[in-house]
Protein backbone atom coordinates (compact mmCIF):
# COMPACT_ATOMS: atom_id res chain seq x y z
CA UNK A 1 0.00 0.00 0.00
CA UNK A 2 2.29 2.80 1.35
CA UNK A 3 5.43 4.05 -1.49
CA UNK A 4 8.09 1.49 -1.67
CA UNK A 5 10.64 2.18 1.18
CA UNK A 6 12.49 -0.16 -0.17
CA UNK A 7 11.15 -1.83 4.34
CA UNK A 8 17.70 8.05 2.73
CA UNK A 9 27.50 20.90 -0.11
CA UNK A 10 29.82 23.34 -0.65
CA UNK A 11 30.71 23.24 3.01
CA UNK A 12 29.97 19.92 4.27
CA UNK A 13 29.27 19.49 8.32
CA UNK A 14 31.63 17.00 10.02
CA UNK A 15 30.48 15.72 13.52
CA UNK A 16 31.84 12.26 15.08
CA UNK A 17 29.08 10.74 17.20
CA UNK A 18 31.59 10.14 20.27
CA UNK A 19 31.36 13.95 21.05
CA UNK A 20 27.17 14.38 21.22
CA UNK A 21 25.45 12.98 23.75
CA UNK A 22 21.10 12.45 23.99
CA UNK A 23 21.40 11.47 27.66
CA UNK A 24 19.11 14.94 28.41
CA UNK A 25 15.37 15.21 28.02
CA UNK A 26 13.64 17.43 25.82
CA UNK A 27 9.97 18.78 25.90
CA UNK A 28 9.48 16.02 28.22
CA UNK A 29 10.57 13.27 26.55
CA UNK A 30 13.39 11.44 27.52
CA UNK A 31 15.32 9.92 24.97
CA UNK A 32 17.30 6.74 24.41
CA UNK A 33 20.94 7.22 25.97
CA UNK A 34 24.00 7.37 23.30
CA UNK A 35 26.55 4.58 24.15
CA UNK A 36 30.28 3.53 23.45
CA UNK A 37 28.51 1.63 19.79
CA UNK A 38 27.04 4.59 18.61
CA UNK A 39 30.33 6.86 19.71
CA UNK A 40 32.61 4.72 17.14
CA UNK A 41 30.05 6.15 14.32
CA UNK A 42 31.17 9.55 12.39
CA UNK A 43 28.65 10.92 9.96
CA UNK A 44 29.70 13.92 7.47
CA UNK A 45 27.30 15.84 5.61
CA UNK A 46 24.35 18.36 5.97
CA UNK A 47 21.08 18.10 7.05
CA UNK A 48 18.82 17.20 4.22
CA UNK A 49 21.34 15.69 2.31
CA UNK A 50 23.03 11.79 1.77
CA UNK A 51 25.42 11.69 4.69
CA UNK A 52 28.62 10.09 4.53
CA UNK A 53 28.71 7.72 7.50
CA UNK A 54 32.26 5.48 8.85
CA UNK A 55 31.66 3.01 11.44
CA UNK A 56 33.99 -0.13 11.98
CA UNK A 57 32.87 -3.01 10.07
CA UNK A 58 31.48 -5.82 12.61
CA UNK A 59 29.91 -2.77 14.80
CA UNK A 60 27.56 -4.23 17.54
CA UNK A 61 25.35 -3.06 20.76
CA UNK A 62 23.82 -4.71 23.59
CA UNK A 63 21.02 -2.20 23.25
CA UNK A 64 19.98 0.42 21.07
CA UNK A 65 22.12 3.21 21.17
CA UNK A 66 20.79 6.91 20.46
CA UNK A 67 22.95 10.02 19.50
CA UNK A 68 22.52 12.69 18.40
CA UNK A 69 24.41 14.31 15.19
CA UNK A 70 22.87 17.90 14.61
CA UNK A 71 19.99 18.88 16.94
CA UNK A 72 16.96 20.16 15.97
CA UNK A 73 14.31 22.98 17.32
CA UNK A 74 11.12 21.76 15.44
CA UNK A 75 8.08 19.84 17.57
CA UNK A 76 9.56 16.55 19.18
CA UNK A 77 8.52 13.24 18.29
CA UNK A 78 6.58 11.87 21.40
CA UNK A 79 5.52 8.27 21.42
CA UNK A 80 2.21 7.22 18.25
CA UNK A 81 3.24 10.36 16.66
CA UNK A 82 4.56 10.54 13.17
CA UNK A 83 8.21 10.93 11.80
CA UNK A 84 8.76 11.83 8.50
CA UNK A 85 12.52 11.18 7.75
CA UNK A 86 15.25 10.92 5.52
CA UNK A 87 17.23 8.20 6.05
CA UNK A 88 20.32 5.47 5.02
CA UNK A 89 20.92 2.07 6.72
CA UNK A 90 23.48 0.01 7.16
CA UNK A 91 24.05 -4.03 8.01
CA UNK A 92 26.35 -2.71 10.74
CA UNK A 93 27.90 -6.25 11.38
CA UNK A 94 28.60 -6.54 7.53
CA UNK A 95 29.61 -2.73 6.81
CA UNK A 96 26.75 -2.86 3.68
CA UNK A 97 24.55 -0.23 3.04
CA UNK A 98 20.79 -1.86 3.09
CA UNK A 99 18.64 1.68 1.74
CA UNK A 100 18.38 5.64 1.51
CA UNK A 101 16.07 7.84 0.33
CA UNK A 102 16.72 10.21 -2.37
CA UNK A 103 17.11 13.10 0.18
CA UNK A 104 15.15 15.45 -2.19
CA UNK A 105 11.75 17.33 -1.84
CA UNK A 106 9.05 14.62 -1.14
CA UNK A 107 11.11 11.53 -0.38
CA UNK A 108 11.51 11.32 3.34
CA UNK A 109 9.10 8.17 4.72
CA UNK A 110 6.26 8.72 7.55
CA UNK A 111 7.19 6.58 10.34
CA UNK A 112 4.60 6.07 13.45
CA UNK A 113 6.20 5.28 16.16
CA UNK A 114 4.42 1.91 17.56
CA UNK A 115 4.34 -1.59 16.83
CA UNK A 116 4.98 -2.52 14.22
CA UNK A 117 7.57 -0.03 13.40
CA UNK A 118 10.73 -1.60 14.76
CA UNK A 119 11.28 -1.13 18.05
CA UNK A 120 15.10 0.31 17.47
CA UNK A 121 13.42 2.51 14.95
CA UNK A 122 10.94 3.81 17.47
CA UNK A 123 13.82 4.35 20.37
CA UNK A 124 15.93 5.91 17.62
CA UNK A 125 13.52 8.45 16.47
CA UNK A 126 11.35 8.95 20.13
CA UNK A 127 12.39 12.31 21.03
CA UNK A 128 13.48 13.54 18.15
CA UNK A 129 12.57 17.25 17.47
CA UNK A 130 12.50 18.00 13.75
CA UNK A 131 15.28 19.49 12.22
CA UNK A 132 17.75 16.91 13.65
CA UNK A 133 19.87 14.63 12.05
CA UNK A 134 20.03 11.17 14.64
CA UNK A 135 22.04 7.61 14.52
CA UNK A 136 20.49 4.10 15.55
CA UNK A 137 22.75 1.33 16.68
CA UNK A 138 20.00 -1.65 16.86
CA UNK A 139 20.90 -4.72 18.37
CA UNK A 140 18.70 -7.87 16.55
CA UNK A 141 16.75 -7.81 19.87
CA UNK A 142 14.89 -4.62 18.76
CA UNK A 143 15.90 -5.17 14.87
CA UNK A 144 14.67 -8.23 12.83
CA UNK A 145 15.06 -10.34 15.55
CA UNK A 146 16.37 -14.29 14.99
CA UNK A 147 14.46 -14.36 11.46
CA UNK A 148 17.00 -11.20 10.14
CA UNK A 149 15.68 -10.57 6.93
CA UNK A 150 16.07 -12.32 3.60
CA UNK A 151 14.93 -9.31 1.10
CA UNK A 152 17.46 -7.23 2.68
CA UNK A 153 20.01 -9.83 3.48
CA UNK A 154 20.37 -9.31 7.31
CA UNK A 155 21.32 -12.07 8.89
CA UNK A 156 19.84 -13.17 12.64
CA UNK A 157 22.70 -11.60 14.16
CA UNK A 158 23.71 -8.64 12.37
CA UNK A 159 23.02 -5.24 13.86
CA UNK A 160 21.72 -2.21 11.89
CA UNK A 161 22.86 1.75 11.69
CA UNK A 162 20.08 3.85 10.96
CA UNK A 163 20.79 7.35 10.57
CA UNK A 164 17.85 9.86 10.18
CA UNK A 165 17.22 13.45 9.00
CA UNK A 166 13.79 14.54 10.59
CA UNK A 167 12.27 16.45 8.32
CA UNK A 168 8.63 16.63 10.20
CA UNK A 169 7.16 16.05 13.42
CA UNK A 170 2.91 14.89 13.82
CA UNK A 171 1.45 14.20 17.13
CA UNK A 172 -0.89 11.49 17.90
CA UNK A 173 -3.85 11.15 15.57
CA UNK A 174 -6.97 10.59 17.94
CA UNK A 175 -8.76 8.11 16.55
CA UNK A 176 -11.77 6.07 16.03
CA UNK A 177 -11.33 1.93 16.82
CA UNK A 178 -13.20 0.68 13.55
CA UNK A 179 -15.85 2.99 10.77
CA UNK A 180 -19.08 4.04 12.80
CA UNK A 181 -20.79 5.13 9.48
CA UNK A 182 -24.12 4.86 8.31
CA UNK A 183 -24.33 1.76 6.07
CA UNK A 184 -24.63 2.40 2.39
CA UNK A 185 -26.21 0.59 -0.43
CA UNK A 186 -23.62 -1.93 -2.45
CA UNK A 187 -22.54 -0.67 -6.15
CA UNK A 188 -23.50 -2.90 -8.68
CA UNK A 189 -20.55 -4.35 -10.64
CA UNK A 190 -18.09 -3.37 -7.52
CA UNK A 191 -16.53 -6.28 -5.13
CA UNK A 192 -19.12 -7.31 -2.27
CA UNK A 193 -17.78 -7.12 1.17
CA UNK A 194 -18.40 -8.80 4.84
CA UNK A 195 -17.36 -7.78 7.39
CA UNK A 196 -16.40 -9.84 11.00
CA UNK A 197 -17.42 -8.83 14.35
CA UNK A 198 -13.61 -6.89 14.69
CA UNK A 199 -14.89 -4.98 11.68
CA UNK A 200 -12.13 -6.67 8.93
CA UNK A 201 -13.53 -7.09 5.87
CA UNK A 202 -13.93 -10.01 3.41
CA UNK A 203 -13.37 -9.04 -0.10
CA UNK A 204 -14.46 -11.12 -2.69
CA UNK A 205 -14.30 -10.04 -6.42
CA UNK A 206 -17.03 -10.50 -9.04
CA UNK A 207 -16.33 -12.63 -11.95
CA UNK A 208 -16.01 -9.90 -14.37
CA UNK A 209 -13.02 -7.75 -15.76
CA UNK A 210 -11.69 -5.03 -13.59
CA UNK A 211 -12.88 -1.68 -14.55
CA UNK A 212 -10.54 0.41 -17.02
CA UNK A 213 -9.99 3.32 -14.61
CA UNK A 214 -10.06 4.00 -10.74
CA UNK A 215 -13.80 3.72 -8.84
CA UNK A 216 -14.59 4.47 -5.58
CA UNK A 217 -17.55 3.76 -3.66
CA UNK A 218 -18.56 4.22 0.04
CA UNK A 219 -19.47 1.33 2.51
CA UNK A 220 -20.37 3.16 5.56
CA UNK A 221 -20.53 7.16 5.31
CA UNK A 222 -19.24 8.89 8.49
CA UNK A 223 -19.78 12.39 9.41
CA UNK A 224 -16.64 13.50 11.42
CA UNK A 225 -13.64 15.86 9.69
CA UNK A 226 -13.16 15.48 6.44
CA UNK A 227 -9.92 14.44 4.91
CA UNK A 228 -7.68 16.99 2.84
CA UNK A 229 -5.22 16.67 0.56
CA UNK A 230 -1.63 16.48 2.59
CA UNK A 231 -3.56 15.20 6.17
CA UNK A 232 -1.78 12.71 7.76
CA UNK A 233 -4.62 9.92 8.14
CA UNK A 234 -4.75 6.79 10.77
CA UNK A 235 -6.59 4.16 8.86
CA UNK A 236 -6.96 0.53 8.69
CA UNK A 237 -6.77 -1.86 6.12
CA UNK A 238 -7.29 -4.73 3.62
CA UNK A 239 -5.62 -5.19 0.24
CA UNK A 240 -6.56 -7.73 -2.55
CA UNK A 241 -5.43 -8.30 -6.07
CA UNK A 242 -8.51 -8.25 -8.22
CA UNK A 243 -6.78 -10.98 -10.48
CA UNK A 244 -5.98 -13.74 -7.99
CA UNK A 245 -8.54 -12.73 -5.28
CA UNK A 246 -5.69 -12.94 -2.24
CA UNK A 247 -5.12 -10.55 0.33
CA UNK A 248 -1.82 -9.37 -0.54
CA UNK A 249 -2.28 -7.20 2.87
CA UNK A 250 -4.07 -6.26 5.86
CA UNK A 251 -3.57 -3.69 8.56
CA UNK A 252 -5.96 -5.75 10.86
CA UNK A 253 -3.87 -8.64 10.35
CA UNK A 254 -0.65 -6.59 11.07
CA UNK A 255 -2.04 -6.07 14.14
CA UNK A 256 -2.37 -2.23 14.30
CA UNK A 257 -3.92 0.77 11.71
CA UNK A 258 -1.51 2.60 10.14
CA UNK A 259 -0.65 6.63 9.87
CA UNK A 260 0.40 7.99 6.67
CA UNK A 261 0.14 11.23 5.11
CA UNK A 262 -2.10 10.86 1.99
CA UNK A 263 0.94 11.61 0.22
CA UNK A 264 2.72 8.67 1.42
CA UNK A 265 0.62 6.18 -0.79
CA UNK A 266 -0.15 4.99 -4.33
CA UNK A 267 -2.14 7.67 -6.10
CA UNK A 268 -5.81 5.17 -5.46
CA UNK A 269 -5.05 4.84 -2.26
CA UNK A 270 -5.27 8.50 -2.06
CA UNK A 271 -7.68 9.63 -4.36
CA UNK A 272 -9.80 6.89 -2.15
CA UNK A 273 -9.17 9.24 1.28
CA UNK A 274 -8.86 12.78 0.14
CA UNK A 275 -12.53 14.11 0.39
CA UNK A 276 -13.80 11.50 2.88
CA UNK A 277 -15.09 11.82 6.46
CA UNK A 278 -13.59 9.96 9.65
CA UNK A 279 -15.65 7.34 10.13
CA UNK A 280 -16.20 6.25 6.52
CA UNK A 281 -15.49 3.12 5.00
CA UNK A 282 -14.71 3.31 1.57
CA UNK A 283 -14.29 0.36 -0.93
CA UNK A 284 -11.65 1.39 -4.06
CA UNK A 285 -10.66 -0.57 -7.10
CA UNK A 286 -7.33 1.04 -8.18
CA UNK A 287 -6.26 0.63 -12.20
CA UNK A 288 -2.79 -0.55 -12.63
CA UNK A 289 -2.10 3.05 -13.62
CA UNK A 290 -3.18 4.62 -9.86
CA UNK A 291 -1.77 1.51 -8.00
CA UNK A 292 1.71 0.26 -8.56
CA UNK A 293 1.99 -0.17 -12.63
CA UNK A 294 4.34 2.74 -13.13
CA UNK A 295 7.05 0.99 -10.74
CA UNK A 296 6.39 -2.30 -12.46
CA UNK A 297 4.47 -3.97 -9.78
CA UNK A 298 5.05 -5.09 -6.41
CA UNK A 299 6.59 -8.58 -6.75
CA UNK A 300 6.91 -8.97 -3.04
CA UNK A 301 3.44 -8.84 -2.44
CA UNK A 302 2.60 -11.02 -6.10
CA UNK A 303 1.51 -7.50 -7.93
CA UNK A 304 1.69 -7.75 -11.38
CA UNK A 305 2.28 -4.35 -13.35
CA UNK A 306 -0.88 -5.22 -15.06
CA UNK A 307 -2.67 -6.01 -11.53
CA UNK A 308 -5.48 -4.13 -10.26
CA UNK A 309 -5.93 -4.02 -6.57
CA UNK A 310 -8.47 -3.36 -4.51
CA UNK A 311 -8.95 -2.05 -0.97
CA UNK A 312 -11.52 -1.74 1.62
CA UNK A 313 -10.23 1.34 4.09
CA UNK A 314 -11.65 2.26 7.65
CA UNK A 315 -10.72 6.02 7.98
CA UNK A 316 -10.30 5.92 11.23
CA UNK A 317 -8.82 9.78 12.06
CA UNK A 318 -7.35 12.70 10.65
CA UNK A 319 -5.06 15.66 11.30
CA UNK A 320 -3.27 18.55 9.03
Amino acid sequence: MKKTLSLLAAAALVVSLAACSSSTSASGCTPTPSGASSGKVTVTGKFGTAPTVKFPKGLTAKTTERSVIIPGSGAVAKKNGTVDADYTIYDATSGKKLSVTKYAAGSASPFTLKTPLLTGMIKGLTCSPAGSRVVAVVPPADGFGTAGSTSLGVQPKDTLLFVFDVTKVSAPVKALTKANGVPQKPVAGMPTVTLAASGAPTITIPATAPPATTQIAELKKGTGTTVKDGDTVTANYTGVDWQTGKVFDSSWTNGAPITTPTSGVIPGFTKALVGQKVGSQVLVVIAPADGYGPSGGQPSAGIAATDTIVFVIDILGTTS
